[in-house]
């Protein structure tokens, strides 16, 4: 079995916890901004000092309403500063916060509020509220839940103003009673498949990962004027993670409750890091080549890109970038490559990618460029990141060996299993589903990989997703399906052919893109409807999937593919908050719609016509 583990760095006190790094930030640097807010067109910032006093009012106001420690509180809300307010005021009172999806459903909520046995819950909106209180209703109620805040109806006004009376020190006593074994959060699983599973994650998995990661990369978390907008929700560990590890690095981070509403104000806050899944990369470079037009004007975009990833894969040979390569990158960074820069701030130099692969044409694009993407891997389970990439030596295609504190071995099946400082404690109320997952000590995350002698590990698969044709031929559906998805127009695309004699693709046309691709390549308006079946769409779909089915063998190549007349989202049910799409859900639902599909292509291949 490969095995790689990156030792330790850095010693932390037992007795730390989360809570510890805002008032050491508070009372060593009071005047430091930890966060900026903003309000209006204006990015309005505040001081480590207001923050420790914000935190504390609502962190009483939850004593005062009866929290105790260990309790659960759900938290139900978009990305906005008010989430980590809470998130940090619960720690403080000795609670244990519950992210809640804002988009969840009252059947979902009502799951994971009564699984968790929340004794209070802060929500956004009424909307949100009104979740809730539809949760309540639903099989057995929810029974110890008690008083629900909504943000925006000053619920946190009214938590400062019952906590009044509360003293500092039964608020230092709960502190203090906190070590790196305490449990910090449950954080329930999106989940692609059944049930959600809540992880149950320490004080000691956030604090200790974010203080090596912190030390171990330095050049991105420390480099000078350092600075993040958040724009992933809240309710995901990677976001959390972020939560976490700015406030240890002390530095500002800005929240924005969108990935579309993020495009924007990256312009105006200016990150010189970004975190964030690859969907929003690939967005991000689709809509740049979009805003082209047409024309000669997206023929000079494709060639910059293209510069752009032939220098990036010259840093990586023995030689060089050459003089000529360089020149044009001169040239194609002033037509169209310091645009891409200037949208995202002007300032970010790094970012980190996870959630999903990013793909190399991708990854070799924006370092060309000048942003430098270090992609990483983790789970929920591992409060976040095991592995990322490191600024003095990236592997483009890889996701980097493990931080420090972490081991990461292949088992003989090809699984990748993880053990160390991020490996959360359990799944709560479920220890059958956590003696499964930890066998042998070690955590068995259900990815297929392989690592090289560095310890950096590449991603091929899920292990679970492993689809096996009619002829007994194994395939990874994940690398097929991330390739096709960089195509401008496809939104999302799920690889099938269990049991079948070849394997098929259903691709969902993405809707905010096909206005203007459609005007790029002179072509009429049309509904998706009518771009489904259309044959010029139908053939720029074809090179993307001739461009997937280049990476794998020919058993393993798409030979048809049906274009849906709708889309995958969260809000029907078929994505992820990560944007993952749950296969097994959609594959349940949609079996008819397979079955017509390899039936219309067998008659189509009878025919002798191609699918």
């Amino acid at each position: 079995m490969d095995e790689f583990t990156t030792p330790r760095g850095v010693e932390v006190d037992p007795g730390r916890s989360i809570t510890d790094y805002l008032v050491d930030q508070a009372r060593e640097h009071p005047d430091r901004v930890l966060y900026e807010e903003k309000v209006g067109e204006q990015w309005v910032p505040h001081t480590a000092a207001w923050t420790l006093e914000r935190v504390t009012a609502i962190a009483k106001g939850l004593i005062a309403a009866g929290v105790a420690p260990g309790d659960p509180v759900a938290i139900m809300c978009r990305t906005r500063l008010e989430w980590t307010l809470v998130d940090l005021a619960a720690w403080h009172a000795g609670a244990v916060p519950v992210p809640v999806y804002e988009t969840s459903s009252p059947e979902q909520s009502q799951w994971i509020l009564s699984d968790s046995r929340c004794k209070f819950a802060v929500v956004e909106n009424a909307d949100n509220a009104a979740t809730v209180d539809e949760a309540r209703s639903i099989d057995d109620g929810l029974p110890e839940l008690g008083e629900v805040w909504q943000i925006d109806g000053g619920g946190l006004e009214t938590l400062e103003a019952l906590g009044a009376d509360v003293p500092d020190d039964e608020l230092e006593r709960r502190r203090a009673d906190l070590g790196l074994d305490s449990l910090a959060t449950i954080i329930y699983t999106s989940g692609t498949t059944g049930r959600p599973k809540g992880a149950e994650l320490t004080h000691g998995n956030f604090v200790l990962l974010c203080v090596e990661a912190v030390d171990n990369i330095s050049t991105v978390f420390q480099q000078p004027g350092a600075r993040s907008l958040l724009f992933l929700p809240l309710a995901h560990v990677f976001a959390r993670f972020v939560e976490v590890l700015v406030l240890v690095a002390g530095k500002p981070l800005g929240h924005t409750p969108s990935v579309k509403e993020a495009v924007p104000d990256l312009a105006t806050f200016r990150p010189t890091f970004i975190l964030s899944v690859p969907r929003v990369w690939e967005k991000v470079y689709n809509g740049v080549e979009q805003r082209t037009g047409g024309g000669l004007k997206t023929k000079i975009f494709h060639w910059a890109a293209n510069v752009s990833i032939q220098y990036s894969k010259a840093l990586d040979t023995a030689s060089g970038p050459s003089a000529p390569l360089k020149a044009k990158l001169k040239v194609a960074d002033k037509l169209v490559l310091s645009k891409i820069r200037a949208a995202l701030g002007g300032q970010a130099r790094f970012a980190v990618s996870g959630g999903a692969p990013l793909g190399e044409r991708l990854g070799h694009f924006y370092r060309g460029i000048g942003l430098i993407v270090l992609e990483g891997y983790g789970l929920t389970e591992t409060t976040a990141p095991t592995n990322v990439n490191r600024p003095g030596k990236i592997k483009i295609g890889t996701v980097g060996p493990p931080l420090p504190g972490t081991s990461v071995a292949i088992a003989e099946d090809g699984e990748i299993l993880v053990r160390g400082i991020p490996v959360f404690r359990g799944y709560h109320n479920n220890p059958e589903a956590t003696a499964e997952s930890m066998a042998d000590g070690w955590y068995h995350t259900g990815d297929l990989g392989s690592m090289d002698g560095d310890g950096y590990l590449r991603i091929t698969g899920r292990k679970k997703e492993i689809i096996v044709t009619a002829g007994g031929k194994n395939v990874a559906p994940a690398p097929l399906e991330d390739n096709i998805r960089a195509h401008p127009l496809v939104s999302q695309c799920v690889v099938v052919g269990d049991d079948r004699p070849f394997i098929g693709a259903l691709i969902t046309l993405d809707m905010e893109m096909l206005p203007g691709w459609l005007a790029n390549h002179d072509r009429e308006p049309m509904t998706i409807e009518q771009a489904a079946k259309d044959p010029f769409v139908r053939e720029h779909l074809q090179t993307a999937i001739d461009r997937a089915n280049a990476t794998v063998s020919r058993a393993e190549q798409i030979r048809a593919f049906e274009v849906l007349d709708f889309d995958l989202s969260v809000d029907n049910g078929y994505l992820t908050p990560k944007l993952s799409v749950k296969r097994n859900l959609f594959l349940k639902d949609f079996a008819g719609t397979v079955d017509e599909f390899y039936a219309s292509a067998a008659a189509e291949r009878a025919k002798g016509t191609p699918a």
